[in-house]
């Protein structure tokens, strides 16, 4: 049995995916079936590392990029999504797959095009509120459409929707929960004061990273800060806080870090008062299962359509607190910090609302459902 995934270039593509093969591994061996050969096609490999850990092979297809404004680039790129779906053909062709599982984005174009022509099962499924044009296209003839949030579904074409049901959000069986025995030590926190998780997305947001270090001086006044930057920002933030902080008496309480690990992660949710992130459905559903009060702030429509939609989608819950882009500055930002973290009763009541929102068992229903396919379709 061969099964290839699929998805665009970020975070929220990419690891909903790594725990969709954690649940395939745990169904094999519980119904002791032959370990199935896993692949992953995509414009970048993003997370080696995981890719290794869960036995997956990357096959590198080029694919261009369709943006949401004037570009010449996109003529440029819609070679690029040819020669992609030129490889992809090729490429499963060759390994002759029983299913492909697409994550949706740009990435996952050439390989969905491919498999539709090779007459290959197609399961497409969309994190967000608001399908992205990749799974969209793909639904037309995907064997199986799984969402997310309930909203999605009227995005779809009417003859496809008894393809859809609602399985949620796959999480990495390691956030499935979160570390709170030694956590400040091994973080490095001060205790007895609140301590606030900022989280950029995979790839940090500017943004946020701006806003909070106008915020800096204000914020470690009363709580710890853990700040993923992004890699690409790590420096940049590093060497401006440095300078804001000067000789702030509580420079120590600020912890900037490029990206945090799975077991960072587990221990910086486990001992945040407040989580401060962008709207990706990734992060979204991973702080409603920590039940953790939120302050969102979706990226601007005009650049990406999904996260407003979700943010206001997951406040309807009362989880969280919505901050839009365009109208944020630092004072506003940091009232709204205290205003959470100094009522205790408000602080629990918000992290309580996320019960129920994120379904723990998505990427087992998800893989049951790609067995399910694969298993009639190899022999």
């Amino acid at each position: 049995m061969t099964i290839v995934f699929t998805g665009g270039g970020t975070g929220g593509h990419f690891y909903p995916i790594i725990a969709i093969a954690e649940a395939l591994e745990d169904i094999v061996r519980e119904k002791r079936l032959i370990a199935p050969m896993l692949y992953y096609l995509a414009p970048n490999s993003f997370d080696e590392k995981a890719l290794f850990e869960n036995g997956i092979t990357y096959v590198h297809i080029p694919a261009g990029k369709m943006r949401r404004y004037a570009s010449f680039r996109n003529v440029t790129d819609l070679f690029i999504t040819a020669l992609g779906i030129f490889s992809a053909t090729i490429t499963l062709f060759r390994l002759y797959p029983d299913v492909v599982v697409s994550k949706g984005g740009y990435g996952s174009m050439p390989t969905v095009i491919a498999a539709r022509l090779l007459r290959i099962p197609v399961i497409i499924h969309e994190s967000d509120a608001k399908p992205g044009r990749a799974n969209l296209f793909a639904a037309k003839f995907a064997t199986k459409i799984a969402i997310s949030f309930e909203s999605a579904a009227s995005y779809f074409p009417k003859r496809v929707q008894n393809k859809i049901a609602r399985t949620g959000i796959p999480i990495r069986k390691a956030l499935m929960r979160v570390e709170v025995e030694g956590a400040q030590q091994y973080l490095k926190l001060e205790t007895g004061i609140p301590t606030i998780l900022v989280l950029g997305g995979s790839q940090g947001a500017m943004k946020i990273n701006e806003m909070l270090l106008s915020s800096l001086s204000r914020l470690i006044s009363f709580a710890n800060i853990i700040h993923q930057t992004g890699q690409a920002h790590f420096t940049n933030v590093q060497a401006v806080a440095s300078v804001v902080l000067g000789k702030e008496p509580h420079a120590e309480r600020y912890h900037p870090v490029d990206y945090l690990s799975e077991v960072s992660l587990q221990r910086a949710a486990g001992v945040a008062s407040i989580i401060v992130a962008r709207a990706g459905a990734n992060s979204i559903a991973e702080i409603g299962l920590w039940k953790k009060p939120a302050i969102l702030i979706p990226i601007p429509e005009s650049v990406s359509h999904d996260q407003r939609t979700n943010a206001y989608a997951y406040a309807k819950t009362g989880a969280a607190v919505v901050l839009d882009e365009e109208n944020l500055t630092p004072h506003i930002l940091t009232s709204e910090i205290e205003r959470i973290t100094n009522d205790p009763e408000l602080a629990k009541k918000m992290g309580d609302s996320a019960e129920g929102f994120t379904d723990p068992d998505a990427a087992r229903i998800l893989a049951t459902e790609v067995l399910a396919i694969a298993l009639p379709h190899e022999s």
